[in-house]
Parts: C-alpha cells; structure tokens; sequence
C-alpha cells in the first residue's frame, strides 16, 4: 500500500508527517523527504490535509525536509493528492529566528 508514494502519516505521539512512503511494518513506517507538519491553518483534519493540502500556507508550521526517517507508532497513512502534495512542499520551512 503506497509504497513509494507521498503520504500523510499521523502518528500515536510524534505528531503528523508527510513524505515518500519507503517501507512499512505493523509498528513503523519509514519515509522519505519528510516534513512534520507541527501546525496548520486551513484543513480541518489530516484526512482533508491529504486531499487538499492547506488555505492558509503563510500562517503553518512545517519543518525543513529530513532526507530519511523511520517513525513508530503509526496510526493513519493517507495517500496525498497531487494537489495536496504542491502545496505542502510549497509551504516555507519554519525556523526560529
């Protein structure tokens, strides 16, 4: 299931990510070109977010991409839309300062 596909990942306690799906087990995912999507303003829940991303880029929180990363605990793996996928990775990276 959606290997080598973008995906939206929520996790038991790590939060939300989205990236390339790589490998899944029972227990972990592991992805690539991921971002941990810490805020967002814009979709209601992670199922809208990975149909159709976010309405208010400027006011999210995603992290800079992190070139490969094993996740435990997945609850949720949601393919992300074409649509979906262009406007996460077209939100700017959060950052202190």
């Amino acid at each position: 299931m959606s290997i080598g596909k973008k995906v939206v990942v929520r996790t038991e306690k790590a939060g939300v990510f989205y990236g390339t799906l790589k490998e899944k087990t029972e227990k972990s995912v592991v992805m690539k070109d991921v971002r941990k999507l810490w805020y967002w303003d814009g979709a209601c829940a992670v199922e809208e977010l990975a149909i159709n991303g976010v309405r208010n880029p400027d006011n999210c929180k995603f992290t800079l991409t992190v070139e490969e990363m094993e996740i435990n605990n997945w609850e949720q793996i949601i393919p992300a839309t074409k649509k979906a996928s262009k406007n996460i990775e077209g939100v700017e990276i959060w950052k202190k300062g």
